[in-house]
């Protein structure tokens, strides 16, 4: 599946503005994941990059983003801490639930995986979360800068070097950390949780898994990356994570991400309408279904008032956006070939059963037939004839033209799946 994605801004938690990156899928998100860097680092880091593409080549989307003060993120990286890296993955899960959907995913890299499970409460549409490398107890970082700890504590700040670059620690970066208590926020995290680490990580020790992993409850889950590095700079070790995870993930993001990894996208041409599967904790009813084109995933559902879900428009309501779309685009390619100035073009559309004694130039005489308004909404600097003749190529739209004439449907059945053994 290809993966496209969208540079964003949002402001943190210190007021400053935090430069952001959306993996997008190709076709609708099936679920949002969150994802926090590693200390230092920024969200442009390889395993960062990877991961994010494997899970969106999954089918769900991703947003990564510097925290204050690092990579493309304004603010001073001095005046952060744990604290404010927290409060920033609650910043960013609010901007994804106002302009997008609220993170059910949170995934974080060493200091950031302690980062997310300190912020999973806070962020109450979120079912699961993924530590990679992670410490149990921030105050771990502080190892870091163990040289320098004396002169931080003495002076209230100190210039250490992390991977070759310099960064200004104060003393209450040191106070901030030492007052975390992960173990108790994982006993109530409320959420599956799986923990990946590296038994010969030479930066977070593997110890740091086992405490992770006996702090909080069911369900959980621990996954060995085996000689993978701290920082997954092989590319097949970030591919591994993201493959498990996005498997691992399914299980509690709902039906669209399973649906998402069980089939194939269906032919160019093809269309494939299936049922979505009742799930009723996920607000799923029985009408739902969810709709393959091509790379594309829509969903069809019937209203509460009809039996259903209304977890997305009735199938009368996708025929007249079939044509609706076509209307406009039939208009736009016309216009654009005339050279006119039609500037935007709006299509509304609704449909009604109707009594056909009621329809003077109908045909059929008795019982009920469909009627379709169609209002044509044309902005721009034309004339009359113009918008005359705009409304008669609307009559030559295809989907127009196919809903009046002789439409002939071949049913048959696919064959039989036979029982496993």
């Amino acid at each position: 599946m290809s993966v496209r994605f969208e540079r964003l801004t949002f402001a943190g938690s210190q007021g400053s503005t935090l430069a952001g990156r959306l993996e997008l899928p190709a076709g609708a998100p099936a679920a949002f994941a969150l994802f926090a860097h590693c200390f230092t680092c920024t969200k442009d880091i390889v395993a960062a990059g990877r991961i994010a593409e494997g899970l969106a080549g999954h089918g769900i989307a991703v947003l990564r983003f510097d925290f204050t003060g690092l990579g493309a993120s304004e603010g001073d990286f001095a005046h952060t801490n744990f604290s404010s890296n927290v409060e920033d993955l609650v910043r960013a899960a609010d901007f994804l639930r106002d302009n997008y959907a609220a993170p059910k995913l949170l995934v974080g890299h060493s200091l950031g995986g302690a980062a997310v499970l300190a912020a999973a409460h806070r962020i109450p549409e979120s079912v699961a979360v993924a530590t990679i490398g992670a410490p149990a107890d921030p105050g771990h970082v502080a190892q870091l800068f163990t040289g320098k700890r004396a002169e931080i504590e003495a002076a209230g700040e100190a210039e250490v070097l992390l991977a070759g670059r310099p960064f200004r620690i104060r003393k209450q970066f040191l106070d901030d950390v030492a007052m975390q208590n992960n173990a108790a926020k994982l006993a109530d995290l409320g959420r599956a949780l799986l923990v990946f680490h590296a038994p010969r990580d030479q930066i977070v020790g593997i110890e740091n898994a086992g405490l992770i992993f006996q702090a909080a409850r069911h369900p959980k889950s621990f996954v060995s990356l085996d000689d993978a590095d701290h920082l997954l700079t092989r590319r097949a070790d970030a591919t591994y994570v993201a493959d498990i995870l996005s498997a691992w993930a399914a299980r509690y993001l709902g039906d669209a991400v399973r649906s998402r990894q069980a089939t194939v996208p269906a032919e160019e041409g093809n269309v494939v309408a299936r049922e979505r599967g009742a799930d009723a904790a996920h607000g799923v009813g029985r009408l739902a279904q969810e709709i393959v084109v091509g790379r594309h995933l829509l969903s069809a559902d019937e209203p509460v008032a009809a039996g259903g879900s209304d977890t997305g428009p009735n199938p009368y309501d996708l025929l007249l956006a079939a044509l609706g779309a076509c209307t406009s685009m039939t208009l736009r390619l016309y216009a654009d070939h005339k050279q006119w100035p039609l500037e935007r073009i709006a299509v509304r559309l609704s449909h009604e059963k109707i009594h056909a004694a009621d329809c003077t130039d109908c045909e059929t005489r008795e019982g009920k037939i469909d009627r379709i308004e169609r209002e044509i909404e044309l902005d721009g600097d034309l004339d009359a004839a113009q918008r005359q003749r705009l409304l008669e190529i609307a009559e030559k739209c295809p989907v127009h033209r196919t809903l009046h004439s002789e439409i002939k449907i071949a049913s048959a059945l696919a064959p039989a799946v036979s029982p496993a053994a």
